[in-house]
């Protein structure tokens, strides 16, 4: 059974971690941006040679690679609080039916 209170306390979790989240998903966007940015500018650093082969090269580069590995992160950091904020939700949803069911209840007794 979960309590008025327990609402009450993921309520303020949701409310206290939202900047966290928003945080997260702009620090995941500005990294996906970015990761174009740095491979325009790699792949004009690339040495002289096909198309193709500068593609690969800039792919390759080890700035391009650190991008992809912050990237990584903010994408965990973003998928976890995104998690953790569907699961307070749920709770408060499930809250939610435990009392209509419990209005339900007292008006067929």
């Amino acid at each position: 059974m979960i309590s008025s209170e327990q609402v009450e306390d993921v309520l303020d979790w949701m409310r206290g971690n939202a900047k966290e989240l928003a945080q997260a998903r702009a620090n995941k966007i500005a990294l996906e941006k970015f990761l174009k940015t740095k491979h325009s500018e790699i792949f004009l650093e690339a040495p002289a040679g096909s198309v193709a082969y500068k593609e690969a090269w800039a792919y390759n580069h080890q700035d391009y690679r650190a991008l992809l590995e912050g990237l990584k992160v903010a994408i965990e950091q973003e998928s976890f609080l995104g998690q953790k904020f569907k699961t307070a939700e749920a709770t408060i949803e499930v809250w939610r039916t435990m009392q209509a069911n419990a209005r339900i209840e007292a008006k067929v007794f």
